[in-house]
């Protein structure tokens, strides 16, 4: 470009300006975009090379398009600089309006960040504004005409006049920059509704050829399929049913149209085929079969939408997982219950009591408003705010009922959750004397014998070798000493094992739980009251064998 003050040269700038914009609007693919746009400044603007590096989605910048030198377009073509750098480029340049000049002066700062670049040797300048070889500037293009969504920046390089530009070449190769910007937003755009249209169109095709396929895969599935409605008085009645969802349930397709699957589902589990329904999930329940049977299947739900009204109806796969279901209820119970007798272990023994602690002692009444306001703050707070007799401590809404240890000196009337420690008295010389398969025999008849003598509600479980732990909730302290008494006679009388009567006694210890203390804390202290009790027995007491 030559001297501002001639009308002349900013015409003529204006013309190929305006052609440039031109052939930017005439491109027919994103590439093609690009490549235009770095012409367009060598054949409009007077600069001698020009690069157009392109935000990737990663943030970093890719050189999209190279003019004006075809060695440096095969060299720096597809390389990729850093976002982090081209950052520090933009933010340090002298700022000319939108566009970023870096001096020569400036530049050797940058010389071994990533940022692909071609440099041309050269004379130093020999005047103020003369251009050096080293000299950068970089026009930022932002989509959306402006802001702070950067879409590229265009680098040009060598002006044919070999001056730095003035105010109107600056401001031109800035409004080529934002014409670029919308050329390349629109390009952009362009690629993605072709792309669009391509897989409507694929997708319209291949939904053509997937219904007869999908009708054969729904009826002859090996596994039940059902379509259900969804929405309406009508919310699950069973439209469709296939021929193994017939032979799962045991009935034909036209009696299965006048149900739904809350019909059939078992009672116990309508909360669960609820959400799942809802959702749109997926779920293990049981249904109901024509002989009044119930099987466990898995039951996963699609919601199908119509894309006007919303969804529509639900297709569901049903899988039987009877045989499944059956197996880990039987792991489970190994899990939880001891492989020899058949009792709870020690770990579900545990998970039972710790189920009815928390760790906040239930030690003040609700009337006693000193105590409530010593161990819980103001008292009315708490209960504006809904808590319950016990305190804050649970929660509003907290119906637990508190494990309290009954008084045992003064007997008040009170009850609790009395836990009896069990140890069998002379268990190890059954062992020595007659071998573990009698041992085990024993433990097996022991077993037996304690769960004859207390309720149904009540937990006896093995912890391990010849120990047995009984959980009676609702007893006073009397009658938890009348049940340790009950359980140890019941063990006294003889075992025959092999035709050979062998004889074990019991020492019983009894602790209580409650709230404020930990399984092991309560097992610990039920453990230590049964040695005492075992110490101050006399040893012809203990005898068996």
């Amino acid at each position: 470009m030559e001297a501002e003050s001639e009308p002349y040269v900013r015409l003529a700038t204006m013309r190929q300006l305006h052609q440039a914009v031109a052939d930017l609007n005439t491109a027919r693919s994103l590439a093609d975009t690009l490549q235009t746009v770095a012409d367009g400044i060598v054949a409009g603007l007077g600069y001698e090379l020009a690069c157009v590096n392109l935000v990737r989605p990663d943030g970093d910048l890719v050189v999209a398009a190279f003019a004006g030198n075809h060695a440096a377009e095969a060299l720096i073509t597809g390389r990729v600089g850093s976002r982090a750098s081209w950052e520090r480029r933009l933010a340090m340049g002298e700022i000319w309006d939108e566009l970023r000049f870096i001096p020569h002066t400036d530049g050797w700062i940058l010389l071994d960040d990533d940022v692909p670049q071609w440099h041309t040797e050269g004379p130093e300048p020999r005047f103020e504004d003369e251009w050096h070889p080293q000299d950068r500037l970089y026009a930022p293009m932002y989509a959306s005409g402006g802001g702070s969504d950067l879409l590229g920046v265009i680098s040009v390089d060598r002006p044919r006049n070999g001056r730095r530009p003035g105010a109107w070449g600056r401001e031109a190769l800035q409004m080529y920059a934002s014409q670029s910007a919308i050329a390349i937003s629109n390009a952009r755009l362009r690629a993605n509704m072709q792309r669009a249209l391509v897989r409507l169109e694929r997708e319209q095709q291949a939904l053509r050829a997937s219904e007869e396929s999908f009708r054969q895969a729904f009826e002859y599935a090996p596994s039940g399929m059902a379509i259900a409605e969804m929405g309406g008085d009508q919310h699950g009645r069973l439209l469709r049913t296939n021929d193994a969802l017939c032979r799962l349930l045991g009935r034909p397709a036209s009696v299965l149209r006048r149900y739904s699957f809350a019909d059939l589902v078992h009672p116990e589990d309508i909360g669960t085929l609820l959400r799942t329904s809802a959702e749109g999930g997926r779920a293990e329940l049981r249904l109901g079969r024509r002989d009044g049977t119930y099987l466990w299947v898995s039951l996963r739900n699609s919601v199908v939408a119509d894309t006007a009204d919303g969804p529509r109806f639900l297709l569901t796969h049903v899988e039987d997982i009877e045989e499944r279901k059956r197996h880990e209820l039987n792991l489970a119970h190994r899990a939880s219950h001891d492989a020899l007798t058949g009792l709870p272990n020690s770990a579900e023994l545990r998970a039972r009591l710790g189920a009815r602690l928390c760790n906040r002692p239930h030690a003040v009444a609700t009337t006693d408003v000193e105590a409530l306001d010593a161990a819980y703050g103001d008292v009315d707070d708490a209960r504006a705010q809904g808590y319950p007799p016990g305190g804050p401590g649970a929660g509003p809404f907290d119906h637990h009922v508190h494990a309290v240890a009954p008084d045992t000196e003064h007997d008040d009337g009170s009850k609790g959750l009395a836990v009896l420690f069990c140890d069998l008295d002379g268990f190890k010389s059954i062992n020595d004397r007659f071998g573990h398969h009698t041992g085990d025999a024993v433990l097996i008849e022991v077993a037996r014998r304690l769960t004859t003598c207390v309720r149904d509600g009540d937990t006896v479980a093995r912890l391990g070798g010849d120990e047995f732990v009984v959980l009676a909730d609702g007893l006073g302290a009397a009658d938890a000493a009348d049940l340790a008494v009950r359980l140890r006679n019941a063990i006294i009388p003889p075992i025959r094992v092999d035709g050979r009567a062998v004889r074990v006694g019991a020492s019983f210890g009894i602790g209580w739980a409650a709230c404020g203390m930990t399984a092991e804390e309560v097992l610990r202290s039920a453990d230590q009251r049964m040695y005492i009790e075992k110490r101050s027995r006399s040893k012809v007491h203990r005898r068996a064998g």
